[in-house]
């Protein structure tokens, strides 16, 4: 179990903080919903962290196999929808592996990225399509 901890700071902006690390993150509302959009918003940490959970989860993957995976690269776009409620619609992903990967470990690697912890833990009506493209 993680611990951690979010303040309001004001200005529609909290910083949270991960208690075994100390490291913060700031957040702000998005324009479009009265904030300033100058930081993160708590949906675009969801992105983030499907980005990186991704990219981490690959990453296992290939270590534990003796394959290396410096460069590989992931973009998300967070699409937002008001229907039923305010929420994430999609998010689809993109992510670039470096073309040195061996054709037959690919279907691998993307498995592994379809089943990270982010992946899974998001409600079904987020469209989370994932596609992959191999080139350096």
């Amino acid at each position: 179990m993680v611990h951690m901890n979010a303040v309001y700071t004001g200005r529609l902006r909290c910083t949270l903080v991960h208690e075994p690390s100390g490291s913060k993150i700031e957040t702000d509302a998005p324009k479009d919903n009265m904030g300033e959009g100058a930081l993160f918003s708590p949906t675009d940490l969801i992105g983030a962290a499907l980005s990186a959970c991704v990219l981490t989860t690959m990453a296992i993957v290939a270590k534990r196999d003796g394959v290396e995976l410096d460069g590989a690269r992931a973009e998300v776009e967070k699409e937002m929808t008001s229907q039923p409620t305010r929420r994430i619609g999609a998010l689809p992903l993109r992510v670039t592996l470096p073309a040195r990967i061996p054709a037959d470990y690919r279907a691998k690697l993307e498995n592994a990225a379809r089943t990270c912890p982010v992946h899974k833990s998001l409600h079904p009506d987020v469209r989370t399509e994932i596609s992959f493209t191999y080139s350096d």
